[in-house]
């Protein structure tokens, strides 16, 4: 069996938004049953054709990277943020808090390699221009999606506010990021032709792009070489193994 390249899209949001439920979701195109509190990380795993269609398809492997949103690991999850080849940036549209810690989140990835980028104790009055500009998000440019979850629990009206986008100031728009809301509950969520899996689509094709395909040429690297992440690369030759940090508890998540 030929080789398959891989990429890491880490899966980060504050507790309880519905992380696992999603991932399962875009990895095996149906609802989970019962989801549970991921403690450390759980990786799912999906193929996923890059610009299919076209005659420079080709196959890869997407690493789906949900990451625990308990407070009280935020000092040893650092470990699972590198490399960082993508980011899903998730939040409970029902709960306005979890979309504001969205923030927080995009800082904690940035701030792995012990940097300073939050001024003025809790205060979070961040230049979206500046902080994208950091020497991590300027030299890598990594691509990020923003996903809501629970739109079924909403009611018409703020539904239909979401859906026409009559909101402003989302964390989308100041990282210039597509913005999927969705029912993780629900399978045509994602249905193949559906605008939202064209959107999931089109990031996982920027995700391998930055780490695999020349700015310049368009041309795949040759070998296992990318100059804005030495030593980064690795390939899969068969389907990956359960992570070993994958804990989950019995206790279901809304």
């Amino acid at each position: 069996m030929a080789a398959i390249d891989k990429v890491r899209v880490l899966v980060v949001g504050d507790s309880g938004v519905g992380k696992t439920s999603l991932t399962h979701l875009i990895a095996n195109n149906e609802p989970l049953t019962s989801p549970g509190w991921t403690v450390g990380c759980a990786v799912e795993v999906k193929l996923h054709e890059y610009k299919e269609g076209t005659p420079s398809q080709n196959t890869f492997f997407i690493e789906l990277w949900d990451v625990g949103g308990s407070i009280s690991h935020k000092n040893t999850r650092g470990v699972f943020y590198t490399p960082t080849h993508g980011i899903i940036l998730v939040h409970d549209l029902t709960n306005k808090k979890s979309h504001e810690n969205l923030q927080r989140w995009l800082i904690e990835i940035l701030n792995k390699d012990g940097k300073d980028v939050i001024k003025g104790g809790d205060a979070l009055d961040i230049d979206p221009e500046q902080f994208l500009g950091s020497t991590q998000f300027k030299n890598s440019q990594i691509p990020i999606l923003v996903i809501g979850t629970k739109l079924d629990m909403l009611d018409e009206n703020h539904k239909n506010k979401i859906l026409n986008k009559t909101t402003s100031g989302s964390i989308a728009e100041q990282c210039g990021a597509d913005e999927i809301c969705l029912n993780s509950h629900e399978a045509r969520s994602l249905a193949a032709g559906t605008t939202d899996s064209v959107k999931l689509s089109r990031f996982f094709d920027k995700v391998i792009e930055r780490k695999y395909y020349s700015r310049d040429t368009g041309r795949k690297y040759a070998g296992s070489y990318n100059p804005s992440l030495p030593g980064q690369f690795s390939t899969f030759s068969a389907a990956p193994q359960p992570s070993l940090y994958t804990q989950t508890s019995s206790e279901t998540i809304a």
